[in-house]
């Protein structure tokens, strides 16, 4: 994925795109910049990097990764989970993020999961009223969820589904035999 971002203030050079290895050092340093507390190590990045099961977006303005999502997917169900995102403090409020969750929303739905799920501190005002924004809805209060014993919350949104087209024409087929239940109904 390669999406321009052409409207940001100051700033015609923003792209949302698949992260690479290259990227790992920028990575690291958002999670440094952003979490106090439950940070993804470079271990962890590099192997999620590399797993067919995730995917990473990277915001970036000019040559500079200003933010990332990461969403995982697991086989038999279909929930993606926003796992972690995160947008460097002097780029918030710019829209970075809101750019970032809708790609992350479009791959999710790209790869045919029905809904995006996530956790959020429940004391991150601005990240609770961007995922309010973007319909998100708020599922479950997570006590002492964070590392440092914070409370989180569980959000959850249902993404737009179109059926593939050859689903929808269903053919009517008229009953041919006489039918009964029988005691197979009871």
């Amino acid at each position: 994925m390669n999406e321009p971002v052409p409207d940001l203030p100051g700033n015609p050079a923003s792209t949302v795109r698949t992260a690479t290895l290259s990227d790992l050092d920028a990575l690291l340093e958002i999670e440094q910049r952003c979490f106090v507390t439950d940070r993804l190590s470079r271990r962890s990045f590099r192997h999620l990097l590399s797993r067919a099961k995730a995917v990473t977006l990277v915001h970036e303005t000019g040559a500079v990764v200003d933010g990332y999502v990461l969403v995982l997917f697991h086989a038999g169900t279909a929930l993606g989970r926003l796992y972690s995102f995160a947008v460097l403090p002097e780029r918030q409020g710019m829209g970075v993020g809101a750019r970032l969750l809708s790609a992350a929303e479009a791959v999710t739905l790209a790869r045919g999961y029905a809904a995006l799920r996530l956790e959020v501190r429940a004391d991150n005002q601005p990240a609770r009223a961007l995922y309010h924004r973007a319909g998100y809805r708020e599922m479950r209060l997570l006590p002492g969820y964070y590392e440092d014993h914070g409370d989180g919350l569980r959000l959850e949104k249902t993404l737009e589904t179109r059926p593939e087209p050859s689903l929808t024409h269903v053919p009517f087929y008229e009953q041919t035999l006489e039918f009964t239940c029988g005691p197979a109904a009871l």
